[in-house]
């Protein structure tokens, strides 16, 4: 690791967990203009050599902390060798006209785009972060394999995970998301966030829209995994669309496995049910399982 990886990330904290160990970082990001906060867990066999990595992106109003501390996904994680790695959701620290009016917009919210908009594109490049600068960051920080990548999310940070993996063929091996925001250029939360960070081009917006990039997929076979619990009250509210995802990846002709739970909601019981499921998912794909 280099002198400066090390000053400019400082370990928070540390604390062993099911033979590995859940570290929390803080680093100073030049995408975003601002410190920056990630939790990570590194399994045991990180310490015979680089392990494989699964991104973890969250949904509206959460931090780096909500997956690492409700999903249970360090068991499943440290049977198979996967390193997890979880960042915050929006910039923090900074100061944007608006940024704390509303729950789903601004602080906590922001989407994974890269605005464009005045104010906004000072800070609000999540979209540049979570792919460039982070991986970056987390390869040279850590004894992460960066071959072997994956994603995954749960609602904005499904449809953070999906658009990652379809704007950059080949770069995750696959993919898989929680009840994703799969339509956000049709649905009420898609398009207050991708006005406000992007402006009223709706042309702009198709380029953060995982069913918009599915349909258009040209890149190397993605092994797509989605879960949506029936009784989620956002799916009846036309917030998250995974039949339209569905239908466009059909078109084209990129699989999906699109599973409808019946029972579940939305929230972290949902995802604590059916994380070990995901791990082995991408576990299979990243050559940790067969």
């Amino acid at each position: 690791m280099s002198q400066a990886v090390k000053m400019a990330a400082k370990l928070i904290s540390s604390t062993k967990c099911f033979g590995g160990q859940v570290k929390v970082f803080q680093h100073a990001s030049k995408v975003l203009n601002c410190e920056m906060k990630f939790s990570t867990f590194v399994p045991p066999q990180a310490e015979s050599g680089p392990v494989p990595v699964l991104y973890f992106l969250s949904g509206l109003t959460c931090n780096e902390t909500n997956f690492i501390t409700k999903a249970g996904a360090q068991r499943p994680a440290s049977k198979r060798g996967l390193m997890l790695v979880c960042p915050d959701t929006s910039p923090r620290g900074v100061k944007v006209e608006g940024d704390e009016d509303s729950w789903d917009f601004g602080t906590g919210a922001g989407f994974y785009v890269d605005a464009t908009t005045d104010g906004w594109k000072d800070h609000y490049k999540m979209y540049s972060y979570i792919t460039e600068e982070l991986p970056a960051l987390v390869n040279e920080l850590l004894p992460a394999d960066p071959e072997r990548i994956s994603i995954t999310g749960h609602s904005m940070g499904g449809h953070g995970a999906l658009i990652s993996a379809l704007k950059n063929p080949g770069m995750y091996k696959s993919v898989s998301a929680f009840a994703p925001i799969c339509h956000p250029s049709a649905c009420p939360w898609g398009k207050k966030a991708f006005t406000g960070y992007l402006g009223t081009d709706e042309d702009v917006w198709a380029e953060y829209d995982a069913t918009k990039l599915v349909a258009k997929y040209n890149g190397p076979p993605l092994h797509i995994k989605i879960d949506q619990g029936l009784e989620d009250g956002f799916l009846g509210q036309n917030q998250l669309l995974p039949d339209d995802f569905f239908q466009a990846a059909k078109s084209s002709g990129v699989g999906v496995a699109l599973a409808k739970q019946e029972g579940y909601d939305h929230s972290y019981y949902f995802i604590s049910t059916f994380i070990e499921e995901h791990i082995d998912h991408h576990a299979r794909v990243l050559g940790l399982m067969e």
